[in-house]
């Protein structure tokens, strides 16, 4: 059976931040006071709550603490698929712990949802736990909100109308189900709301997978959230100050399959029964089951290389790239909205896999206001240059569009430039060679997540002429350009030699 921790990703805490936690407290507490709401697999109504392992390290994670007492994380979400517990976390060991023991004078809880009727979900948790334990001798219950007059702080469910919350001052967000939010206004309204509260505030989303496109065609705010935390997770950006733990099946894992199940469900066959599964999958269609079972993003588009192809490719051992090493480099850049980014791939000899790694690229932080981020092009001439030095470099090929005058500069200094203008019947013929190689274990690489990303956010389109990459909407701020100068590299450092990489493919 899987393990239910650590989940498929989860941001680093400092081990002092975590000797510092009073997680293991709010654990406590929501056992000694919270109660199950519903009979079921995980016991009976009335009965006390047992939090499992996975909840103590999370709980323990999510209150990490630095030196000063401060919260490490200020935003926190944290994802996993229906029925394993969420309401009951959210209500016991966040909500009332937050309201009655975490310390804040003047505290404000509010638990808040793109419709008002899920927000009363963890509200109303929270409401039945206070009447059903001693808590109902310190808290003062109301319709829609809970008040300790001790520390005058108080727990209330709020509407959605995101333009009625100006004025308040939260110090503990609790957004259910993140992924349902039409738009990121409310979750921007709540999180500058935060701001006075310093590091004693934190926003906490526990929320499923949902769509990866809000209602105006960008990236969701909580898909946005969930690649910015991947990024965190693999120390791509290094931000203590967000915490992410989402658990999902690996993409390219069969999703009727028991493993999937138990690898995205920390509560499977525990908290959720494995029965129900055993039912859903034959009567839910496969892309919700895997939203709302698997925790996975399905998208409309379809997803260029087969799930888990490229990760399969990653070197086992740490390898380099020798000085004087022929290569291939590829570049596709930009000037500000999308990234710039140099993929080298080494010259194929005989029946090798290609070896593809990132030399650098430049990208917007997406955590960034305004629209004035522009590439640093003297950086980026100074690095292809710095890799043309370092390596015995075959040819830079590229689409000079927006780079001519550098790649221009670059071929008056003597270096091989070549041009590959991305139309569509050089496209499609590039990149069914990488893709042939990818699949056949043909190209082995050095395991950078940028670039993992970018190939990760590559969609199909079709044409008469066959398939080739692109972004599933052109407005989205997710990047394939790491993905675009792999494929760019890959095709020109296998120029005569493919065949012999993966032969099967041109019998």
């Amino acid at each position: 059976m899987a393990s239910s921790w650590p989940p498929a990703y989860l941001t680093p805490v400092s081990a002092e931040g975590l000797a510092k936690s009073d997680g293991r407290y709010a654990a406590e507490f929501a056992e000694t006071f919270g109660s199950i709401g519903k009979d079921g697999i995980a016991g009976k109504a009335g009965l006390k709550l047992e939090l499992r392992p996975w909840q103590w390290s999370l709980l323990e994670h999510l209150y990490a603490r630095d030196a000063n007492g401060g919260l490490l994380a200020q935003t926190a979400l944290i994802g996993m698929p229906r029925k394993n517990g969420k309401s009951a976390l959210s209500s016991a060991a966040i909500g009332l712990y937050s309201l009655i023991l975490e310390g804040v004078q003047g505290g404000e809880v509010v638990a808040v949802a793109a419709e008002k009727e899920q927000a009363r979900i963890v509200f109303g948790e929270a409401k039945r736990m206070v009447e059903s334990s001693a808590l109902s001798e310190m808290v003062t219950l109301y319709k829609d909100s809970l008040y300790v007059p001790l520390t005058q702080s108080v727990f209330k469910v709020v509407s959605a109308e995101a333009y009625s919350k100006e004025g308040l001052n939260p110090s503990r967000v609790i957004m259910d189900e993140l992924h349902a939010h039409r738009d990121r206004t409310l979750f921007d309204v709540f999180s500058l709301a935060m701001g006075n509260r310093g590091k004693i505030g934190q926003l906490v989303a526990i929320t499923t997978a949902g769509v990866k496109s809000d209602s105006t065609g960008r990236d969701s705010v909580c898909y946005g959230l969930y690649q910015y935390g991947k990024k965190v997770a693999s120390g791509e950006i290094i931000d203590p100050a967000f915490f992410m733990a989402w658990w999902e099946a690996p993409e390219g894992m069969d999703f009727r399959s028991r493993e999937a199940w138990e690898i995205a469900n920390p509560g499977f066959d525990d908290l959720v029964a494995a029965s129900d599964f055993e039912s859903a999958v034959k009567r839910t269609p496969e892309p919700e089951f895997r939203t709302k079972r698997l925790n996975q993003w399905v998208s409309s588009a379809v997803s260029w290389l087969p799930g888990g192809a490229w990760d399969e490719c990653a070197a086992v051992d740490d390898w380099d790239v020798p000085e004087g090493t022929e290569i291939v480099l590829g570049f596709d850049g930009s000037y500000s909205g999308d990234c710039t980014a140099i993929v080298g791939a080494v010259v194929q000899r005989g029946d090798e896999p290609i070896k593809v790694f990132l030399v650098k690229a430049w990208e917007k932080d997406l955590t960034q206001d305004g629209d004035d981020w522009r590439v640093d092009i003297a950086e980026v001439e100074a690095t292809i240059v710095e890799a043309c030095q370092r390596y015995q470099v075959r040819e830079i090929v590229c689409d000079p569009f927006r780079w001519q005058r550098s790649m221009q500069a670059l071929e008056d200094q003597g270096w091989p430039v070549v041009e590959f203008p991305q139309s569509p019947s050089r496209m499609i013929k590039a990149c069914a060679k990488f893709f042939d190689a990818v699949v056949a274990g043909g190209i082995v690489h050095d395991n950078e997540p940028l670039l993992a990303r970018h190939l990760d956010n590559t969609m199909t389109k079709l044409t008469p002429a066959g398939p080739h990459v692109k972004k599933e909407n052109p407005n989205s701020p997710r990047k394939i350009d790491a993905a675009v100068a792999a494929i760019m590299a890959v095709d020109r450092a296998t120029v005569g030699t493919i065949e012999q990489v993966v032969p099967q493919f041109f019998v």
